[in-house]
């Protein structure tokens, strides 16, 4: 089964649509403030406390502080934390170490030389992407040199997420952008999203 992940949520009703398309995760951008979907830390706890308990919510950070991350874990505030900055494999092991949650490590791929760090990370789980929010796509036979399971992110949407699946077997997949109308999330593309996947992992049991 392919985990569907729905990230940039930032307004209750943002919370309300997720709950109904149950992805697996839902993801918060924290505390960057160049994405239009940043949220802050009382934000966040107000979103949160808001999430349908099935559905894991990781908080996604840049180069945040340590203390930051372990605090919102031991909080109960997010369930996986999601490391999408210059963050190095001494980061990942000492926040895995003073917390329980599990660990995202992001990637930018634009080479097989990207892949190879990936495949090396300390994370409990690796995402590869195009770019932060960019809404492309990267060339995915690059994703055939990693030899574990990853989330596949970047571009994705109902339109191609089932194309995605089909061609790298990803562990998950990951949707912000593509599930947007006007810069705020599309309930009926959230669903539609959601539903691609399912369907697509029914076609392949």
């Amino acid at each position: 089964m392919t985990m569907v992940k729905l990230c940039g949520l930032y307004r209750p009703q943002d919370i309300a649509a997720a709950n109904e398309a149950q992805p697996d995760m839902c993801g918060f951008i924290v505390d960057v403030p160049r994405s239009h979907r940043s949220i802050g830390l009382a934000r966040l706890r107000e979103l949160s406390a808001l999430v349908d308990p099935r559905i894991t919510r990781v908080g996604m950070f840049v180069d945040a502080g340590m203390e930051t991350i372990i605090s919102l874990a031991a909080e109960g505030i997010i369930d996986a934390a999601q490391l999408h900055g210059s963050e190095d494999a001494a980061y990942v092991r000492e926040l895995r170490a003073a917390m329980r949650i599990g660990i995202i490590q992001a990637f930018l791929v634009r080479s097989g030389k990207d892949v190879a760090r990936a495949q090396e990370s300390p994370a409990d789980m690796v995402l590869l992407d195009a770019g932060r929010g960019a809404g492309a796509t990267f060339d995915w036979s690059l994703a055939s040199g990693i030899a574990r399971p990853f989330i596949l992110a970047g571009g994705l949407g109902p339109e191609n997420v089932a194309e995605a699946i089909r061609a790298v077997h990803p562990w998950g997949v990951d949707m912000s952008s593509s599930i947007e109308k006007d810069r705020v999330k599309d309930p009926g593309k959230m669903r539609a999203a959601v539903a691609a996947v399912r369907r697509t992992d029914g076609q392949l049991c």
